[in-house]
């Protein structure tokens, strides 16, 4: 009996990925555990495993191919004794997603663009319902972009929309499979190969749609109604950034949350850095950030009703803290987590944010390293960012933001004024989980650590 290969989940975030290459091909012999296909999910560029054997008989989605649903079928086993080639692909293939649903541009013509003498709609976005409805499933094409059906890595469009080269040009000509165009082909493009399209002129009237979905209230595609077009480059999103977006606005949107700031004087920190530093062996080097998630895991420790997380079942209160860091890679954001990071020394801390920051980078981490954290940490004050407020990173209770230090007038033990070195921070709560008070704790736990850093030790 055939057996079907479906696309894996391989993060319970993952709901579509790119089949990146196939390391098989109709005819192999594989047997369970072998390394089969590379897939890029929203996060990362991982390995699919085998867990049949037999031989492959048909291969169903090709390398290259973007949007693949979680689940859909993309390649047949045959088992021992079946002949491969009577094998015949499954109907239910196309239901189940394994290409990502395309609208022609004749689509976009049926949308009628609004006339010079009608009217634009006024009042609040409550009345804008008797705008005309853009359809939210309708993709359009774009400066430096082309048609979306062109086959293009992400990274080739975007790299296409910065040097302003249109697609089209290229299409079919890709070094990629099957003339898929990859990075190299845009880098050695010229910009403006294809004729540049005429300067809009602005329309006498613009109409303004936005889309319901449930309460929410959505801006409407990009089209003249809005903004000129030839006016900007639309980038298409891609895995990661859908992700971002859609967790972070049902976190802004479900959990209701409340900040907490605080001042917290660094001199201390400073100077206990160097000293470790000037002592550590070659190769060593810790930095204010490792220090950072040391001081918050052991706060987390010493104020344990704040590490927690809110379930539908009850609080789930975590025995260890589990530290997220934000890493800023292209195309998004990652949080990989230091685990067990009250139990780790300073060089462990920082070894392992090292290779942890590089490989993110690389999109190379493993779900188990950027899922489970209990309480998360984000850094912009190599930015110069004096302070902000971070969006909850559910199931995580707490985020702390942290900003630059920077020399401020303070005022000492002795009542006296002199200039020290100031960093503020902002924690945000879930208030389903973690009142003021509490909040409050854990905020007085990390400023003993951070101005009494030799705490951290003991």
């Amino acid at each position: 009996m055939p057996i079907n290969i479906t696309m894996p989940a391989l993060s319970p975030t993952m709901e579509e990925g790119t089949l990146a290459k196939w390391l098989v091909k109709p005819g192999d012999t594989v047997e369970s555990g072998d390394i089969i296909a590379e897939i890029e999910t929203d996060k990362a560029t991982m390995e699919v495993e085998a867990v049949d054997e037999g031989t492959v008989a048909k291969i169903l989605v090709e390398e290259g191919s973007e949007g693949v649903k979680v689940n859909a079928v993309i390649a047949v086993l045959a088992e021992e004794g079946e002949d491969a080639s009577s094998i015949e692909a499954p109907a239910a293939n196309g239901a189940n997603g394994a290409a990502a649903k395309t609208t022609s541009t004749e689509d976009i013509d049926k949308v009628d663009p609004p006339s010079a003498a009608s009217p634009a709609p006024t009042g609040t976005a409550g009345t804008a319902q008797s705008a005309p409805e853009i359809r939210a499933d309708t993709p359009l094409p774009s400066a430096g972009q082309g048609d979306d059906r062109i086959k293009a890595s992400p990274l080739a469009r975007r790299i296409a929309a910065m040097k302003g080269i249109d697609l089209t040009a290229l299409a079919g000509k890709g070094s990629g499979p099957r003339g898929r165009i990859v990075k190299k082909d845009v880098e050695a493009a010229q910009p403006g190969a294809a004729p540049a399209p005429d300067a809009p002129q602005p329309s006498a009237s613009r109409e303004v749609a936005v889309v319901s979905s449930g309460s929410l209230i959505q801006p409407a595609e990009l089209d003249e109604r809005i903004y000129d077009p030839g006016t900007y480059d639309l980038v298409p999103l891609d895995g990661m950034r859908k992700t971002v977006a859609r967790r972070l606005t049902e976190s802004f949107m479900q959990v209701p949350h409340f900040p907490l700031t605080m001042d917290l004087r660094l001199d201390a920190l400073l100077a206990f850095r160097k000293k470790l530093n000037d002592g550590a062996p070659e190769g060593v080097k810790v930095s204010v950030n490792d220090m950072l998630i040391k001081a918050s895991a052991l706060s987390l420790m010493d104020a344990p009703e704040t590490n927690a997380s809110y379930t539908d079942e009850g609080i789930a209160y975590h025995h260890a803290a589990h530290v997220s860091v934000a890493v800023a890679v292209e195309g998004g954001l990652i949080t990989p987590v230091i685990f067990h990071a009250e139990q780790k020394g300073l060089k462990t801390i920082a070894a392992e944010m090292k290779d942890l920051a590089t490989r993110a980078r690389e999109r190379k981490l493993k779900p188990q390293e950027y899922m489970g954290g209990t309480f998360s940490l984000s850094n912009l004050g190599m930015f110069g960012i004096k302070n902000f407020g971070s969006i909850l990173n559910p199931p995580e209770g707490m985020i702390m933001s942290v900003g630059a230090g920077e020399k401020r007038p303070v005022v000492n033990e002795a009542g006296e004024l002199e200039v020290g070195t100031v960093m503020s921070v902002t924690l945000t709560c879930d208030h389903r989980v973690i009142g003021g008070a509490e909040g409050s704790q854990f905020l007085a736990a990390f400023k003993r650590y951070i101005e009494t850093p030799e705490a951290m030790l003991l």
